[in-house]
C-alpha cells in the first residue's frame, strides 16, 4: 500500500526536498511505488481573502496509466513536423532550440514556405524594413494557410523598422558586389528603382555630423568606404574594403578609430512603425520585435497599446543592438516578453571581442527573468552566397546552443540567400548535435535561480517547476507533460533546461503559438477540463493512439488546476507515471 507523507510548512522552499538526490543517472522505476504529498499552510491572510486552499502534491505512481475504456474524444493538436520527428527519433531526438527564419524574396512562395516549415522553422520573421504591407499580408496568409491545411504550427513575428537613421539601400532585390576604389554616391534624394553606384539613405539628415575623411562601415564590415567629398547632404565615398552591399544595409561612421555618435532624439517607434503595428494586430501576428530599444519605457508603451487594441495577447520582444540598451539591459528584459540579441548592430557599438561574453550575459539574464532569448545576426552569413558554411560559423551556432539560447535566427541567409533551406538544415543539425553532446557529457548549465514570484501561489508554482525538472533529470524520465492555460508553467519548466522534452498541453491557440519560442517546449492544442486526471488520461490515450508514446515510457506530469465552485482548491501536482 502506498504511503502518504504530509508536512505542514510556511514556505514553498520545502518542496525542494523532493528533487534532491545524490545520483544523476537514470533510475529503474519498475519496482518502486511511493506517493509523496506536501501541503503548504502558507499565508493565511491570502487564503482567507481569496477563499482558496493551496496544496502542492508530488506523487510517484509506477502502477502506470491504464487505457480508458471510454472512446477517445477530440484530437491531438501536435504539429506535423514534431509528430514526424517524434515517431522517427523518439523523445530524446527532438530538437529543443527553436529556429526563426526571416522571410524575403528568396523564400516567400507557398512552396518555399512549406519547405522551410518542413525543415524546422518554428517562427517566420517579417522585416518591415523591406517590402510593402500587401507583400507581408500575402506571406502571413500563406503561412496561416499552411498551418490550417497542412498541419504546421509556424508563428509569425513582425520586426519593426524603427527610426532608420543609419540605413541605405541600393534598390536591388539582392546583394551587390562592391569593388575596391569604386566611387559611390550616398544620397537622401528619393528615386524609384536603381542607379549605378548610388545608394539612397532612409533619413534626410543621415549625413549630419559626418565629415570628409570619415569612414563608413557597412553592416559591421561587409564593406567599407571613406568620405572624399560632401555636397549638401550627399556624400561621395570611395570603397577602401571591397565586399557586399545588402539591401537595406546599415552603416556606421568612424573617425580616428572611434565611432561617431550622433543623438537625433527620435522616438523608438516612428509613425510608420505604429502603422505597421496596427497592420500586425489586424493580421493576428504572434510577436512584435521592437527595434532600437534603449529604455524599458518603449516596451511598456507598446504593451499598453496592445492591451487596448488587440483582442489576442501578442508578445513583445526587445532588440538589444546598442551600447545604451546594454546599460539598461535588466529593466528592458523585465519589461519585455523576450529579447533578440542583434549582434550585427551591437558589434558596431561595442568592441568585437566583447560580443561573445555580452551574448552569454544576455542569455543568462533572460533565463533568470524567465524571458525568451533569440541569438540573431550573421550566424551563417557566408551561406548568403555559398552552399556550405564556414567551420567558424558552425562553432558559433554551437556556442549559442551551449549557452542555452531559446532560439537561433536566420536573416539574409533565408530572406535573400541562394541556399536558405540548406542554411536552415545546418541550424537544425548543428543545434541537435550540440544538444545531444551536452546530454551525453552531462554538461547541463545550472541556473542560479532568481526568485520571480511575489505571492505565495506564484512562489509555489515556481518551486514546483524547479523541483519537477530536477526530479525529471535525476529519474531519467522520457518526457515532461504540463497542462497550462497561458503557458506560464511551461515557461518555468523551460527556464530550467531539462534533459527530457516538455510537452505543453493547452486549449488556447494563442498560447500554443507563443510557446514556439520556448526552449524544449512542444506545444499541443487539446481540449482541457478542470479535472487534472481526466486531462492526463485523455492526452496519454491520444498520444498512444498515434503511436507517439509506448509501453514502458516514463513521463513526469506537472498540472495546475485552477479553483472552481466544485473544487475550491488550487491544486498543483507532480506525478511520475509509467505507461502500460
Amino acid at each position: 500500500m502506498a504511503t502518504v507523507l504530509k508536512s505542514m510548512a510556511t514556505s514553498a522552499r520545502n518542496l525542494s526536498l523532493l528533487g534532491q538526490s545524490s545520483y544523476h543517472h537514470s533510475v529503474d522505476l519498475s519496482n518502486r511505488v511511493s506517493n509523496l504529498g506536501f501541503c503548504f499552510k502558507g499565508d493565511e491572510k491570502w487564503k482567507r481573502k481569496h477563499r482558496v486552499k493551496v496544496r502542492a502534491i508530488a506523487e510517484v505512481d509506477v502502477e502506470g496509466l491504464k487505457r480508458s475504456s471510454v472512446a477517445l474524444e477530440g484530437s491531438l493538436g501536435l504539429d506535423m513536423v514534431s509528430e514526424g520527428e517524434l515517431m522517427v527519433k523518439g523523445f530524446r531526438g527532438l530538437r529543443k532550440t527553436k529556429l526563426v527564419c526571416t522571410v524575403g524574396p528568396a523564400c516567400s512562395s507557398l512552396e518555399d514556405l512549406e519547405k522551410m516549415a518542413l525543415g524546422g522553422m518554428n517562427v517566420a520573421r517579417l522585416n518591415m524594413c523591406h517590402g510593402s504591407r500587401e507583400w507581408h499580408r500575402d506571406v502571413i496568409r500563406k503561412i496561416k494557410k499552411l498551418n490550417e491545411e497542412k498541419g504546421f504550427a509556424v508563428s509569425v513575428m513582425i520586426d519593426t523598422e524603427g527610426s532608420q537613421i543609419h540605413v541605405v539601400d541600393h534598390g536591388a532585390a539582392s546583394s551587390v558586389k562592391v569593388e575596391e576604389d569604386s566611387i559611390w554616391l550616398f544620397t537622401a534624394e528619393r528615386f524609384e528603382g536603381t542607379r549605378p553606384l548610388t545608394v539612397q539613405a532612409s533619413y534626410p539628415g543621415f549625413s549630419e555630423g559626418i565629415e570628409v575623411g570619415d569612414e563608413l562601415v557597412i553592416d559591421g564590415g561587409m564593406s567599407c568606404f571613406v568620405v572624399i567629398e560632401k555636397t549638401g547632404n550627399d556624400l561621395h565615398c570611395k570603397c577602401i574594403d571591397a565586399g557586399l552591399f545588402l539591401p537595406g544595409a546599415k552603416f556606421s561612421s568612424w573617425r580616428d578609430g572611434k565611432l561617431v555618435r550622433r543623438n537625433y532624439k527620435l522616438p523608438t517607434l516612428s509613425t510608420k512603425d505604429w502603422a505597421d503595428i496596427n497592420f500586425g494586430i489586424a493580421e493576428g501576428v504572434d510577436f512584435f520585435a521592437l527595434s532600437f530599444v534603449n529604455h524599458a519605457d518603449s516596451v511598456k508603451d507598446l504593451k499598453n497599446y496592445l492591451s487596448g487594441k488587440s483582442t489576442k495577447p501578442i508578445k513583445v520582444l526587445a532588440k538589444i543592438e546598442s551600447l545604451e540598451s546594454l546599460h539598461n539591459l535588466e529593466e528592458i528584459v523585465k519589461a519585455s516578453d523576450g529579447i533578440m540579441v542583434a549582434r550585427g548592430d551591437l558589434g558596431v557599438e561595442i568592441p568585437l571581442e566583447q560580443i561573445p561574453t555580452v551574448q552569454e550575459d544576455i542569455i543568462r539574464i533572460c533565463r533568470q527573468q524567465n524571458k525568451s532569448v533569440i541569438v540573431a545576426s550573421q550566424l551563417l552569413e557566408s551561406m548568403v552566397e555559398y552552399p556550405t558554411p564556414t567551420r567558424a560559423e558552425v562553432a558559433d551556432i554551437s556556442e549559442a546552443v551551449r549557452q542555452y539560447a531559446d532560439a537561433l535566427m536566420l536573416s539574409g541567409e533565408s530572406a535573400i540567400g541562394s541556399f536558405g533551406q540548406k542554411a536552415l538544415a545546418v541550424l537544425d543539425m548543428t543545434s541537435s548535435r550540440m544538444e545531444s553532446w551536452s546530454r551525453e557529457e552531462n554538461r547541463q548549465s545550472l541556473l542560479n535561480h532568481h526568485k520571480l514570484g511575489a505571492s505565495l501561489p506564484d512562489c509555489i508554482t515556481e518551486q514546483i517547476c524547479n523541483c519537477a525538472v530536477e526530479m525529471a533529470n535525476n529519474l531519467g524520465v522520457d518526457a515532461i507533460f504540463v497542462y497550462t492555460k497561458h503557458g506560464h508553467m511551461a515557461s518555468l519548466l523551460s527556464r530550467n533546461r531539462p534533459d527530457p522534452p516538455i510537452f505543453a498541453f493547452t486549449d488556447d491557440e494563442n498560447t500554443r503559438m507563443a510557446l514556439n519560442l520556448q526552449w524544449g517546449v512542444v506545444p499541443l492544442l487539446v481540449d482541457l477540463s478542470d479535472e487534472a486526471e481526466s486531462n492526463i488520461s485523455k492526452s496519454v490515450d491520444l498520444m498512444k493512439s498515434k503511436g507517439l508514446i509506448n509501453k514502458g515510457d516514463v513521463v513526469l506530469v506537472v498540472s495546475d488546476v485552477a479553483p472552481t465552485r466544485t473544487t475550491p482548491m488550487a491544486l498543483q501536482s507532480i506525478q511520475v507515471k509509467t505507461i502500460i
